[in-house]
């Protein structure tokens, strides 16, 4: 049974008088910031002098230096660069300056998972990971409350890593809705599995193979994006606010019947078995490889990717639509 701890069960104790550097300012970098700022921790943020998230933390605050010296400066480093630029940031300008006392936060267990981050044994390694966007975790928190988060220690020297792990959780308010224990291989796997599979690759791929069987059978482009993609939307929102029962509660008989039968007929035991070898490549470390051996050229390589999903037939459709809708200026 997974371990969960709320708001009651966590002190910030273990941040007091303690300095957080916080290396990275984007998505969430800059909520993360921001919450543990307003939760009393002492933050600073390490970034690149010339990058453009300098003048962002300092006008919104931060005292802001540059990553070696605020490595220096901190009791706790948490990196938030993105994974393929972490294990380059680390090696230069973190691992120089981590010496017995200082613990290491991430999250996302990627790098120290795959070993492309490798931390001296003297140094706490913990994992505090919102499952939200960061605009999200700011917004739950100035409401009052946060969202739900994850929790691992993958070193602990000093004994008290976990402690410390989830008095940044609370910081960030995800005790409020509350925070599960797991470990660095579970976050990590899971994470890599359901991108791939479902949230971001496999429901792309759902969607426009429906968009291209209608559209090969003779019907309007138009009406095939709100049929497969435009009330995707609405039925994921049922899903997520109600369960699968909620929506099913929600649409017509019709629709149910339809979806109960015909639905296993295409999402088969095939499409499992491919998910299978999904977990399997993640698991051997088989997409670790082929990802960090794409560092280099990694940036080209997604806009090209990119490029040709936005010619798809249905990226035009899809921009008539929500402009249409009101959703897209």
């Amino acid at each position: 049974m997974v371990k969960v701890y709320y708001d009651s069960d966590v002190s910030l104790e273990p941040l007091n008088g303690k300095t957080v550097a916080i290396i990275g300012y984007g998505s969430q970098g800059k909520a993360q910031a921001q919450n543990m700022r307003d939760s009393g921790v002492n933050v600073i943020l390490g970034l690149r002098p010339e990058g453009s998230s300098w003048s962002a933390a300092v006008n919104d605050g931060f005292k802001v230096y540059q990553v070696s010296e605020a490595v220096k400066r901190a009791d706790i480093v948490h990196m938030l660069v993105p994974d393929l630029e972490q294990p380059k940031v680390y090696r230069s300008q973190v691992e120089p300056y981590m010496s017995s006392g200082k613990a290491l936060c991430f999250s996302h267990g990627f790098n120290i998972h795959f070993k492309q981050i490798v931390p001296p044994s003297y140094v706490d390694v913990m994992m505090v990971a919102p499952k939200s966007p960061g605009p999200r975790l700011r917004g739950t928190y100035l409401e009052g409350f946060g969202v739900p988060a994850l929790v691992a220690v993958y070193q602990n020297p000093s004994g008290k890593a976990l402690e410390t792990a989830l008095a940044i959780a609370k910081s960030l308010g995800c005790t409020r809705a509350g925070v599960l224990e797991t470990t660095f291989k579970e976050e990590t796997e899971t994470d890599l599995v359901g991108e791939q599979a479902v949230l971001v690759g496999g429901l792309m791929e759902l969607i426009k193979k429906g968009f291209e069987v209608l559209v090969e059978a003779g019907y309007q482009p138009e009406l095939a994006y709100f049929e497969v993609c435009n009330e995707a939307k609405l039925i994921m929102d049922l899903i997520y606010q109600k369960g699968f029962i909620g929506m099913l509660r929600a649409v017509s008989d019709t629709a149910k019947y339809g979806g109960i039968t015909v639905g296993p007929k295409v999402i088969d035991e095939h499409v499992k078995n491919s998910m299978k070898k999904v977990v399997e490549r993640v698991q051997n470390g088989e997409f670790a490889k082929e990802w960090t051996e794409k560092a280099e050229n990694a940036k080209e390589l997604l806009e090209a990717m990119m490029k040709e999903i936005e010619e798809h037939p249905i990226e035009k459709v899809g921009r008539f639509i929500r402009k249409m809708a009101g959703i897209e200026k």
